[in-house]
């Protein structure tokens, strides 16, 4: 399993705009994407999607680089100080199932 997580600055203001978008769910299925998990983050400053599922890195990239399913994400340019970065993961704990 892999994760990797999209971070972005937010234009002064605008975390409440983004809790709006956000509680709408994402423009896209998860499950038709291959994801097995999926969240996001938000804080006053900062938004943090994280994106989890087997070859979740190609999966994201694929959907980002689909015009006719990226265009949804259009939504979120005028909230955001500058281009998202990605943060691929370093670390992570799980419980082990009994």
């Amino acid at each position: 399993m892999q994760r990797i997580a999209v971070i972005a600055q937010l234009q002064p203001g605008s975390a409440e705009q983004a809790k709006r978008l956000i509680a709408d769910g994402p423009p896209f299925d998860p499950a038709d994407l291959g994801l097995t998990g999926h969240d996001v983050y938000l804080g006053q400053t900062t938004v943090v999607f994280v994106f989890e599922g087997p070859d979740v890195e190609r999966r994201v990239a694929e959907l980002v680089n689909d015009p006719a399913r990226s265009a949804s994400f259009s939504a979120w340019a005028p909230m955001l100080a500058g281009p998202p970065t990605l943060a691929r993961s370093a670390y992570h704990w799980a419980a082990a199932a009994s």
